[in-house]
């Protein structure tokens, strides 16, 4: 039997909620359980803030993703849970099992020597991921005060690859009237579309002004579908669809479309879409995205429920925790990071102990159906992809690679924000795959598009040859996560993985719908007369 770890004896013992883990879903409700007056303890087995959604420097990013290639079943640094059969039962404490979440990792080293120092590097997990200037998610920073803690700078471009080119995204008004790729025609239609999509929502806000109004049954219909009947050309559909309403998967083939956007939730993407442009003064376009990486979220919201009080170091019967240094500590509920699969408690039997598995339904149910992925990469260059943009969002449409592309790939281009060393830039791609190899292939594609062919047989490779003026790959790594949404046991639940989005909002319901099942219709930190007059700007200036 392991000897207990010596650590601090924490007072007290019993908390409203116990937390593992330090994600972003379990960080906001850690701060917004300790913004409604709950004792919160928060606890996490890693070195680290921030668990999937973290950003990590160079080595302990490959340290993190090779641990993923053999890891244990059951990690002696984690609390154990502590349960009982009955309420009357002395409690009894059963091992915490670790999830396996990431699989078929590669990493290449081109340039070893333009790595260091290797602790300049920033390193989002789970990239790329940027928040809209809009998006609802910026509105729970400033409403919580997470945004004392945190500070973005503007992504300077939003690109799309259509016919073999990086085109921009011609996004506003004076953006279509600049747009060099659009003929006349194109523009015309374009606006047009904009224009009655702005009169639908103001004739729907009541706000005076006389516009048209979309039918409901059109709302309804699939949005490919309405932007059809609009008589838009391919290339502006693709625009609307991927780079704006940023669809994730093919429209135009159903039968192989496993989230077909409606009328309804494609235009209300367009509305948030421009109400970010131009909502922060310093900010240039929609996007905004955190100074040193998106793994500074987390953390802000941890400083928000310490300053709250949190802690930081009957029918299922839960009792509570027990730590690495041996010590009980006792709560109403318990939270976890989704990489540690919950024991399901059996009354009749505490030896019959069942482990959850996640199935991506949110359902609390094994099963074993095959579970969408998302394939992730990671890229350091020696320059920019585009000149005059540092920062920059890149789209490319299912089909845009190769025939057999069915999702949407997306990619951020970041150097100036404090992620890498001067000079450098850090680029992430992602995309929703059903197979590790479908989705590496996609990726590939993507990279060869923006930096020419590469081929990466060990952990050390040469230095790819320089293609025209494209930039030269010093490093890369690629992998595939599993998507898991959580699981929810009455008293113990788990928070999800990070999606195969480029945004917040899916995290954020879903969020928002766990902390009301935890705490009976309560809302995410209730607004006071200090929020009502706070209008910080998220983006503060340099």
């Amino acid at each position: 039997m392991e000897e207990p770890i010596c650590q601090p004896l924490i007072e007290p013992s019993f908390y409203d909620l116990v937390v593992v883990g330090t994600g972003l879903p379990e960080s906001i409700l850690a701060a917004g359980a300790s913004a409604i007056g709950k004792s919160v303890l928060h606890l996490d087995p890693n070195g680290f803030y921030g668990s999937h959604f973290s950003s990590l420097s160079l080595h302990p990013f490959i340290q993190f993703l090779e641990t993923q290639q053999n890891i244990p079943s059951q990690l002696p640094e984690h609390p154990t849970v502590i349960a009982t059969s009955s309420p009357s039962d002395d409690y009894s404490s059963f091992s915490i099992k670790s999830r396996r979440l990431y699989s078929e990792i590669e990493i290449c080293t081109f340039a070893p020597e333009a790595l260091e120092p290797s602790r300049s590097f920033s390193l989002d997990l789970s990239g790329p991921r940027v928040l809209l200037c809009a998006d609802p998610m910026v509105d729970l920073m400033l409403k919580s005060g997470a945004s004392h803690h945190i500070e973005f700078k503007s992504i300077d471009g939003n690109f799309i690859y259509i016919d073999g080119r990086l085109s921009p995204v011609p996004d506003s008004r004076e953006a279509i009237f600049k747009d060099r790729n659009l003929g006349l025609t194109e523009k015309s239609q374009l606006m047009r579309f904009f224009k009655l999509v702005h009169e639908h929502f103001s004739s729907s806000e009541g706000d005076g002004q006389e516009g048209r109004r979309i039918s409901e049954d059109d709302l309804e219909s699939p949005f490919y579908k309405f932007l059809r009947k609009q008589r838009l050309p391919a290339k502006i559909k693709s625009i609307i669809l991927y780079a704006i309403a940023m669809a994730d998967y093919d429209q135009e083939s159903p039968e192989d479309c496993k989230k077909l956007l409606r009328t309804k939730d494609g235009i209300e993407g367009l509305a948030l879409y421009h109400a970010s442009v131009g909502r922060f003064p310093n900010a240039l376009g929609a996007f905004i995205y955190p100074i040193y990486g998106q793994g500074e979220l987390p953390q802000a919201f941890c400083r928000c429920a310490a300053v709250k009080g949190c802690l930081y170091q009957e029918r299922s019967h839960y009792k509570g925790v027990r730590l690495a240094s041996g010590q009980d500590i006792f709560s109403h509920q318990l939270l976890m990071d989704p990489s540690i699969a919950i024991p399901s408690f059996v009354s009749s039997s505490m030896s019959d102990l069942k482990y959850e598995e996640f199935d991506g339904s949110n359902s609390g149910e094994a099963s074993k159906k095959k579970v969408t992925k998302v394939a992730r990469g990671v890229c350091i260059t020696s320059v920019s992809v585009m000149a005059d943009f540092p920062n920059l969002l890149i789209v490319f449409p299912p089909r845009s690679l190769h025939a057999k592309q069915l999702t949407s790939v997306r990619a951020i281009q970041l150097s100036n924000m404090l992620i890498c060393p001067p000079g450098l830039c850090v680029l992430y791609f992602a995309t929703l795959c059903d197979s590790g190899i479908l989705g590496k292939k996609s990726l590939r594609a993507a990279m060869k598009a923006l930096f020419g062919p590469i081929v990466c047989e060990n952990s050390e490779s040469s230095l790819p040859e320089s293609h025209e003026t494209k930039p030269t790959l010093l490093w890369s790594a690629m992998y595939i996560q599993e998507l898991a949404e959580g699981v929810e046991l009455d008293d113990v639940n788990s928070c999800f993985m990070p999606d195969g989005t480029l945004h917040y909002r899916e995290l954020l319901k879903s969020t928002t719908k766990l902390f009301k099942k935890m705490f009976l219709q309560e809302e995410l930190f209730p607004e006071t007369a200090a929020d009502a007059t706070d209008d910080e700007p998220v983006e503060r200036p340099e």
